[in-house]
């Protein structure tokens, strides 16, 4: 019988806990690893954060060893990127002319910095941020700038400017919208961060448009003239799609995939920040470009090529580091999806925990400078009890005894 093969487009977190969790889960025929970068597979967050910032060591960026691979008998095919895909034949085309067939696949492809039409976005000194070179290219401005415009106040950019101020670089941040991170955690938590910035001397300049990036930094919409030594744009990411759509597959803001990760294909799933998945607590479907989403569909992924029932159905979770403000979120709620915003402990003093309601249910948390709690918050979600936002306020009252089991 003909050794079945798995085949993993996308060398990222992604792809690579997929490879882990195929051998955890008994899969004993051949895995390949496919990606467009020339490294082993590494984790992202640590770029806008512990490495960009000098705290993690090169080393600690990777998800597994080297030799982790070769010891489960992993073939990695790095540094070539898959350029089409032959649903029919079951056949993988790569750039550099080779093709590899598969029994089962998955599409862990990731996503790409959008990159603005602004003329000079191009331009040598304009930085974005994405891999593991731009990161460490990042790490020289750093070191050697002393003013630095970011375009975009996304948790890439304010992640980036909290480095950059730590360095000792001055900081001019341009952002669209009133408030920085306004679109994910709406105005009541987004001023927070707006004032974090603002207190550590940057200056944040919001309700703004630019109109191009010249030599000396950045022109804005209304003439102003921003000067800066270099330029960082973080204006979000896009689902890197190419090669579902050229084949054909379902692709709405990701390539649209159910609740246990299959696309319109019963061979291939998808999984990670390309995925637009079906929630099953949450009634629709979510595309989260955050790491947990990364890390832990890959064991759901891995059943669903095995032919074994599975769902994901973990609640978006995510978190920044930015000065001495540590935060963790969980839960989903769309752009103005809530009715209000209950805060729990001293916002003044930068630990607290903020609940976004609908009626009397909760749909999010987000802990600031607060640990331990993400698990009772989760509890909240999921079991939908009702609960008011005195109760929510009142830090005397364990919030493990909100949730009925």
């Amino acid at each position: 019988m003909t050794q079945q093969r798995f085949v993993i487009v996308g060398a990222g977190l992604a792809g690579a806990k997929a490879a882990e969790a195929l051998r955890e889960q008994g899969f004993d025929g051949r895995v390949t690893l496919i990606g467009a970068e020339p490294h082993h597979p590494y984790e992202r967050p640590p770029l806008s954060k512990g490495y960009l910032t000098g705290k993690t060591d090169r080393a600690g960026v990777f998800v597994h060893e080297e030799g982790w691979y070769a010891d489960h008998d992993v073939e990695l095919r790095l540094g070539v990127a898959a350029s089409g895909l032959d649903r029919g034949a079951h056949r993988v085309e790569l750039a550099d002319g080779g093709a590899i067939e598969y029994d089962r696949l998955l599409l862990a492809t990731g996503a790409r910095p959008r990159r603005p039409p602004i003329p000079g976005a191009a331009a040598p000194h304009v930085r974005y941020l994405r891999r593991i070179e731009d990161c460490e290219s990042l790490k020289d401005v750093l070191g050697s700038v002393s003013r630095l415009a970011v375009i975009g106040a996304g948790w890439i950019g304010l992640e980036v400017t909290a480095a950059a101020r730590q360095a000792g670089v001055a900081v001019t941040v341009l952002e669209t919208a009133r408030l920085p991170l306004l679109r994910a955690l709406g105005p009541e938590a987004a001023q927070i961060f707006a004032d974090l910035h603002r207190d550590q001397g940057v200056d944040l300049r919001l309700g703004v448009t630019v109109s191009e990036i010249t030599p000396s930094g950045v022109r804005l919409g209304d003439g102003a003239e921003i000067d800066a030594d270099a330029v960082l744009v973080g204006v979000g990411a896009e689902p890197d799609v190419d090669l579902a759509v050229r084949a054909g597959l379902p692709v709405d803001n990701g390539i649209v995939v159910d609740a246990a990760l299959r696309t319109g294909d019963p061979d291939i799933v998808a999984a990670g920040d390309v995925a637009n998945a079906y929630h099953p607590l949450l009634g629709t479907r979510v595309r989260v470009e955050h790491w947990a989403n990364a890390l832990k569909q890959p064991k759901v992924a891995a059943a669903t090529m095995l032919g074994r029932e599975a769902v994901y159905e973990e609640l978006p979770y995510f978190y920044t580091d930015q000065y001495d403000l540590g935060m963790e979120y969980v839960g989903h709620v769309e752009p103005g999806g809530y009715d209000q915003v209950v805060f729990r402990g001293d916002v003044a003093a930068g630990e607290f925990i903020a609940f976004w309601l609908s009626g009397d249910r909760v749909l999010a948390g987000m802990n600031v400078n607060v640990w331990d709690v993400v698990e009772p918050i989760k509890r909240l979600i999921r079991s939908g009890t009702p609960v008011t936002p005195q109760a929510l306020a009142d830090t005397g009252r364990p919030l493990e005894t909100l949730a009925t089991p």
